[in-house]
């Protein structure tokens, strides 16, 4: 007899096993490279929109941060940052979510571009190729060319209704 113990630990066992299992499928690792290799780019693009192209924007703006712009709600904000505001009360920072704004559409372009250049590559490699043929294909040209090698001239029904002599 099996004391409760032992059934737990077999159990517990079975359960790391199947999860073992799940975790090795192909698209459980897939998707975890994935979402590491799209972390470190969402940093790079980050940088990106942080660093080259909002100072541009800010440049041509005449030096305008619009993630300090907000509307109070409360009589009590006096302040004139976000941040202090936000201690004081309530604020409607429209700003911040402008440049949010902003920063998503360029991250969306960036990405549009990038997965544009990399299906242009993709459609290169797959027209560089010949498909391969299929086995039934494989087949039938075994069999076209063992036919041309005996010489073999077939006759059809075809033929002999008009009048063709094959011989």
């Amino acid at each position: 007899m099996n004391s409760p113990a032992s059934e737990v630990e077999e159990k517990g066992l079975r359960m790391l096993k199947e999860f073992r299992e799940f975790a090795m499928k192909g698209n459980v690792v897939d998707l975890a490279v994935g979402v590491i290799i799209g972390a470190a780019f969402g940093a790079i693009v980050a940088s990106l929109v942080g660093d080259v192209i909002m100072p541009i924007v800010g440049a041509v703006t005449g030096g305008l941060d619009f993630s300090n712009y907000f509307m109070p709600l409360s009589k009590s904000v006096t302040a004139s940052n976000l941040a202090d505001a936000k201690k004081q009360g309530a604020v409607l920072a429209w700003g911040n979510f402008l440049t949010l704004t902003l920063n998503f559409i360029i991250i969306a372009f960036v990405l549009f571009v990038v997965i544009r250049f990399l299906n242009r590559l993709k459609r290169k490699d797959e027209a560089a190729l010949p498909p391969k043929p299929t086995r039934q294909e494989e087949l039938l040209t075994e069999i076209r060319d063992l036919l041309k090698s005996l010489d073999v001239q077939v006759r059809r029904p075809s033929d002999s209704a008009a009048g063709l002599n094959r011989t």
